[in-house]
């Protein structure tokens, strides 16, 4: 039996490795050409020091409290060098990629299909090549670089992990580099670059009820997520906590994938979802922002994890209407996007 390990760097990047049954995380990264800070080995010095966010794992009784006190294990601190998994775990290590050897990871594919789905988003799906090896947490983003030039754009998968076709909802800026070349110049059958995956914003294992906020094509992650989730409903592991979805656009027309969002209600009986149009002259019955909608229901008084994506000015209008409602809830994740960089920061 083995275990997928996500290895979280502080610099963004994520890499995946295998660690077999009774095999260390350490021992199974130092195979894999993954050199993770370690001195000694043995549960002494502390350097090879993480925190593990998810997953199952022993970490047995041989590393002295001077390593590793019980306090920080209490928190999900762990000793790479000890800790040996039971199920898949995700694990941020508190240094650069660089200095573990090891980079971001690079895939080719083909361009599938290019669809304009409104004024001002674009779905692109990319038909990776045969043996190409693209893991990702739901909710992570890549690198897509813009051919024709030196340059290359972010964007979060709207696809779930582990497919050959991957799909992304692609903000259309005019005049936008990346815009451009997809509404002007790309053909199905032509070739991209992507390197990846990246970012702190995804998916935890889910405990309580979920409030996910998108602005815009930050609806993106939580496809992922969502399709993620779905699958697991499917095959018996599906969670019984609520997830709602309130989803925020400037104009009636800039309303994407609900089809997809209702298939997804079907197919996850917790799942419920929101649409919220800005435009005031607008017909919907749910006008202005996401804040304006965050009712008391699926706020459960600050007993939820939050996960935000969308435009700078939306974000921080979240983040103080908590601070005013004095609301703190369980866990707060979120990610910023501007036109040219998408997404920008996440938290």
């Amino acid at each position: 039996m083995s275990y997928t390990i996500a290895l979280n760097f502080e610099d963004g990047v994520t890499r995946f490795i295998g660690c077999k049954e009774g095999e260390t995380v350490l021992d199974a990264a130092y195979r894999q050409k993954v050199n993770l800070p370690m001195d000694c080995s043995d549960g002494v010095c502390g350097t090879c020091k993480g925190h593990c966010e998810q997953g199952e794992f022993d970490m047995g009784d041989e590393y002295l409290e001077e390593a590793l006190s019980d306090e920080e294990a209490a928190e999900g601190q762990v000793l790479t060098c000890q800790m040996v998994p039971s199920t898949d775990c995700v694990v941020q290590v508190p240094v650069a990629s660089t200095l573990c050897k090891t980079a971001v990871g690079k895939v080719e594919g083909t361009v599938a299909m290019v669809e304009p789905l409104s004024e001002d988003s674009i779905e692109l799906v990319i038909d990776l090549d045969d043996g190409a090896e693209l893991a990702f947490l739901p909710g992570q983003y890549i690198h897509i670089d813009v051919p024709g030039t030196a340059e290359h754009r972010c964007y979060s998968f709207s696809s779930k992990p582990g497919e050959s076709r991957t799909t992304f909802l692609i903000r259309n800026v005019p005049g936008g580099l990346m815009s451009g070349y997809l509404t002007d110049q790309c053909k199905v059958g032509e070739r991209l670059s992507l390197s990846g995956p990246m970012g702190s914003f995804y998916l935890r294992e889910i405990t309580r009820p979920v409030l996910m906020l998108a602005g815009g094509t930050g609806l993106a992650p939580f496809l992922s997520m969502l399709e993620q989730l779905a699958q697991k409903q499917e095959e018996g592991q599906g969670c019984e906590a609520p997830v709602h979805l309130i989803y925020g656009v400037n104009q009636d027309d800039h309303l994407v994938k609900i089809d997809a969002l209702d298939a997804l209600k079907e197919r996850l009986p917790t799942f419920s979802y929101a649409t919220v149009v800005v435009d005031e002259d607008s017909d919907h019955p749910r006008k202005g922002y996401v804040t304006h909608h965050m009712d008391t229901e699926v706020l459960h008084d600050g007993d939820i994890d939050v996960y935000l994506c969308g435009p700078p000015p939306m974000v921080d209008a979240v983040l103080k209407h908590f601070d005013v409602q004095g609301i703190a809830p369980q866990s707060f994740h979120y990610e910023k996007f501007t036109p040219n960089q998408a997404p920008g920061e996440a938290a």
